[in-house]
């Protein structure tokens, strides 16, 4: 019996939906049974091994051609492409469902590196790019209720920060970093609590690069990311 049929198709009943194949065909990347590169079963062994019929199956193969989860190659099959989440950034939904220990690493990616950050702008801060900070608090405070706007302004905070650390290589760390966690930061923005709780870790981090103490900074920062972290995954972090 091949990988495919050892897995969890097995289990998939005949009035299975197209969306309930195309999870077990994840599933089965995601368990390493298929791997970059392997050629899919034919249709017609795919549909009796998940027993649905052809126009479902097909249905559900076109869907995992949108997503760049296989290539369809017209008289020769179905192949699972890359799933590099570099190469993935318009599909970073399907990539965190197919390993969402990736949550964790983008989490534990953005602290050690805006924690550092912000040890460093504490050094080269300005008064002005201060107050530019804190305006954008104020104006974040007023956008609380614009989705939008709001997740404008925080992007624009941590920017801001960056920008003050006066180091040139770090952008292009963050450049790759800040276009993986995207979609993550949208969904949890769109979070009211998660808003709320912002505002209030941004007032810390900004007393702490006025009072130029570097280890306050950085803490306040790797907080913050926790803070949104748990939050979003579900684990204590914020209260409504």
């Amino acid at each position: 019996m091949s990988n495919i049929e050892k897995y969890a198709f097995n289990n998939i009943k005949t009035s299975s939906t197209v969306e309930r194949i195309v999870d077990n065909l994840l599933a089965l990347i995601k368990e390493r049974s298929l791997k970059v590169g392997d050629k899919l079963p034919p249709e017609r062994q795919l549909c009796e091994i998940i027993g649905v019929s052809r126009p479902i199956l097909r249905e559900a193969l076109k869907a995992l051609q949108v997503m760049s989860i296989i290539d369809i190659r017209q008289g020769s099959g179905a192949y699972i492409k890359s799933l590099e989440p570099e190469d993935m950034v318009e599909h970073l939904d399907i990539v965190f469902h197919l390993d969402s220990s990736l949550y964790a690493d983008l989490y534990d990616a953005r602290r050690i590196l805006e924690s550092a950050i912000a040890r460093m702008a504490v050094k080269n801060i300005s008064d002005e790019q201060l107050a530019a900070i804190e305006e954008n608090i104020r104006q974040a405070e007023a956008a609380i209720d614009d989705e939008q706007l709001f997740f404008r302004k925080d992007l624009e905070l941590h920017e801001m920060i960056m920008k003050a650390a006066g180091n040139r290589i770090i952008p292009v760390f963050m450049q790759s970093v800040n276009k993986l966690a995207l979609m993550i930061r949208k969904k949890s923005n769109a979070m009211p609590n998660i808003r709320k709780n912002t505002i209030q870790d941004h007032e810390i981090i900004l007393k702490a690069l006025k009072t130029r103490d570097a280890e306050a900074a950085a803490a306040a920062m790797a907080d913050h990311i926790s803070n949104v972290e748990k939050a979003f995954l579900g684990m204590g972090g914020y209260e409504e």
